[in-house]
């Protein structure tokens, strides 16, 4: 993608992860099949051993996208299965590629710990997501996005781990080999993690001025 491997570049999101997250462990387990390359990379970088704890099966689709929080749960426990061979009586750091709303992320880490793990460190491969995508994915609302309204001591709470972290913005721009992020002139669409959209929301902004006129409206009948 524009002269970069994708997976080259997910290695390099796991490398930097381990640089700036490190924890002692017993084994690095990707959350399959989008945490393997950050994984290796943090295996690597880390020199702790990977390998295979969980094994997903390949016949169900993305499970954050499904419209109901019932649903995505069902798709979970079909998604994946422990290996408890790899996992019973570790420290185990799990690599994720993102974490959204945080419920995918809380069934896999309590199957992790009904596995027999003894510690759970959980990883994210990208910067915290704190803010929603209008530009074509399916993302939800920032009152639904776990980054973006509970601290990092919160979450880990949340989540049932013994310890969360996160790759950097800047860490990411290290990945990419896109030097030092530039906020007056950023190179990628990182608003995700930043909240600098691209363009203007106008829609939004548009509904908002509206909802401000009514409560202006409301205020006036009050009174």
């Amino acid at each position: 993608m524009n002269g970069r491997s994708v997976y080259e570049v997910r290695k390099r999101m796991g490398q930097r992860l381990a640089q700036e997250t490190g924890v002692e462990a017993d084994v690095v387990v990707p959350v399959p099949d989008s945490g393997v390359p950050a994984a290796i990379g943090y295996a690597q970088a880390s020199g702790i051993p990977f390998d295979l704890g969980i094994i997903r099966n390949h016949y169900v689709g993305r499970t954050f996208i499904q419209p109901t929080q019932g649903v995505r749960e069902l798709g979970v426990r079909m998604k994946h299965s422990p290996n408890r061979a790899v996992l019973e009586g570790k420290r185990v750091i799990l690599i994720d590629d993102s974490i959204v709303r945080g419920t995918t992320s809380l069934k896999i880490v309590r199957m992790v710990r009904e596995a027999g793990a003894k510690e759970v460190h959980l990883r994210s491969a990208s910067p915290p997501i704190k803010w929603p995508d209008f530009y074509g994915i399916d993302m939800p609302e920032r009152d639904q996005l776990l980054a973006a309204n509970k601290s990092l001591e919160e979450m880990a709470r949340f989540l049932e781990v013994d310890s969360l972290g996160f790759l950097s913005v800047d860490g990411l721009y290290q990945a990419l080999d896109a030097g030092q992020r530039d906020p007056a002139a950023p190179q990628f669409t990182d608003h995700y993690f930043t909240g600098d959209y691209p363009t203007r929301l106008t829609d939004r902004e548009i509904a908002e001025g509206r909802n401000d006129q009514a409560d202006r409206q409301l205020s006036l009948l009050s009174a």
